[in-house]
């Protein structure tokens, strides 16, 4: 079954680091895109976002929404038991882990999956909205009234999760399903362009450029605002049938 879909997807070390933590994955034969980005400053994050998308690269396709899900789900928590083990032989402090947002597009419907604070908007009618919740220590914070939203951003924690695959031993994957409509344009992107980029930019960009170009000017923007970590993304267009 094809998928009525095109899409472009691109990821950039950033400005200041010298390795690229963050891994993107493209299957639009079978509508399956992901983005995993690996948690900076612990033991292999690059080896976790990287392992994450090879399985999923393996993934066969599915009849059904839901039985992707499962599929996908599946290897996910297969990878955090994998993970919590590897950290183990480590040490007992060891950390292998990493975000991830997986979205699976059917003929008038999406699926995502998510662990983290990796992002999925949907722009539609020109209006750009966050579909995905952050997991993350600052947004525990607005949704208890802490601190107000704008100040987020630059919250001193705003890079600190509040989950992760292999970040504890039963993963918890947050998971949404929507309907789509023909012209529905959907980003998956990793916070290095969240950070940098605000989200009438973001949407203004995927207002004014066609899939295969708004991938790179989503990179080139955040470049240009200085951003500090891996930048990744990916642009899909649902074009019905």
């Amino acid at each position: 079954m094809a998928i009525p879909c095109h899409s472009w997807a691109r990821t950039h070390v950033g400005t200041v680091r010298h390795r690229n933590e963050d891994a993107i994955l493209a299957r639009p034969d079978i509508g399956l895109f992901a983005i995993a980005d690996g948690a900076g400053g612990h033991q292999r994050g690059d080896y976790a976002s990287r392992s994450i998308i090879a399985a999923l690269t393996e993934v066969p396709p599915a009849f059904s929404g839901p039985q992707l899900v499962k599929d996908v789900s599946a290897v996910l928590k297969r990878l955090n038991r994998q993970f919590r083990e590897e950290a183990l032989s480590i040490g007992p402090n060891a950390l292998i882990g990493s975000t991830v947002v997986v979205l699976m597009i059917f003929p008038g419907e999406s699926f995502c999956l998510w662990a983290g604070d990796s992002r999925f908007y949907r722009l539609r009618g020109g209006e750009l909205h966050q579909l995905s919740r952050d997991q993350s220590y600052v947004q525990d914070l607005i949704e208890r009234g802490e601190i107000e939203p704008a100040a987020a951003a630059t919250h001193p924690l705003a890079n600190v999760v509040s989950n992760l695959v292999g970040g504890t031993d039963e993963l918890a994957l947050e998971e949404r399903q929507d309907a789509l409509k023909p012209g529905d344009v959907l980003l998956l992107c990793s916070d290095g362009l969240n950070r940098a980029v605000a989200d009438n930019d973001i949407a203004a960009i995927l207002r004014g450029n066609p899939v295969t170009s708004a991938a790179d000017r989503l990179i080139e923007h955040a470049l240009a605002s200085s951003a500090r970590d891996n930048i990744s993304v990916v642009v899909i267009e649902y074009v019905g049938y």
